[in-house]
Formats: structure tokens, C-alpha cells, sequence
């Protein structure tokens, strides 16, 4: 195996698990940030420090997965262009675009993170199934739960939203 293509794929899961860790403390800052109706500017630092750190793992996938994929083409072809490559590519899209939506308060409160989470999750969880040679999925089963699990994570973000308006 090239030397390029095992630094790559350990930058890669490298910043898969930066981006997961990160996503998590964000959505557990923000849940806290908010308990009392608003962000004060402790908070908001905080949370700006935690989405640098997500930008910079994205970028940083971006990156990889690029060279990864120009690689992996290079060596096989249209072989190379998996189920798997697609859903990390479809993910890795959403997350910047659904980044980039919540930056301009288009998406909803509730959505924009679950969509966030999801991705981040999912990106995960596939990089462990591929690593252990499990990445043979279809793309119809990735995006039914994929979807899945955005439905789930808007339903946990809304009701955790909703009992802090209470309290």
C-alpha cells in the first residue's frame, strides 16, 4: 500500500474523530448555553471555539477524502466508486452545506443540528464499518437510515429544547 495513501487515511479518521467528539460537545455546550433562555458571551466564546474545531476537521476530511478518492481512482478506476465513497462524499457535502445554512439562520434551530449530529455520526460509523470490511452497504439502506437517524436526532433535539423552555 503507497505511504501517501496510509497517512491520508489516518489524517482522514483522524479528523472523522475530531469532527465527532467536537459535534458532541457542541450540541451539549449549546443545550447548556441556552438552559437560560440565552447565550452570554462565556458561552458564545466557548461555542466559537468548538465550531473552529469543526471547521477545521472538515476541512481537513475535505482534504483527505479528496486525495483519497483521486488515488483510489487512479489505482482501480470506476471500481473505486463504491456505495461506501458515495455516502462519505454525500455526507461530507451535507455537512458543509448544512454548516453554512445554520451560519445564515436559514435551517431550523431544531433541524440544523440533528442534521449536523446525524452526519457526523454517520461519518463515523461508516469509516468504523469500512474498517473492518463491512463497508459493502447499498445506498439505498445508507440514506434510509441515515434519514432515520435525522428524524430520531430532530425528535431528541426538539423534546430537550422544549423541556428547557419549561424549566
Amino acid at each position: 500500500m503507497n505511504t501517501s495513501i496510509i497517512i491520508f487515511s489516518i489524517v482522514q479518521a483522524i479528523s472523522i474523530s475530531l469532527g465527532v467528539g467536537s459535534a458532541t460537545i457542541a450540541i451539549l455546550n449549546f443545550f447548556q448555553a441556552i438552559k437560560d433562555g440565552m447565550i452570554d458571551p462565556a458561552e458564545r466564546s466557548f461555542l466559537g471555539i468548538t465550531y473552529i474545531v469543526l471547521r477545521v476537521a472538515m476541512i481537513m476530511i475535505l482534504l483527505t477524502t479528496i486525495s483519497l478518492a483521486m488515488f483510489g481512482y487512479y489505482q482501480t478506476g470506476s471500481d473505486y466508486i463504491t456505495s461506501y465513497v458515495i455516502a462519505q462524499i454525500s455526507l461530507i457535502l451535507i455537512l458543509f452545506v448544512n454548516a453554512t445554512l445554520m451560519t445564515l439562520h436559514i435551517v431550523p434551530k431544531a433541524l440544523g443540528p440533528a442534521i449536523q449530529a446525524s452526519s457526523w455520526y454517520s461519518l463515523g460509523f461508516i469509516l468504523a464499518l469500512a474498517q473492518q470490511g463491512l463497508g459493502g452497504f447499498t445506498f439505498t439502506t445508507f440514506t434510509l437510515l441515515y434519514v432515520g437517524l435525522i428524524i430520531v436526532a430532530t425528535f431528541i433535539i426538539g423534546a430537550i429544547m422544549q423541556y428547557q423552555r419549561k424549566n
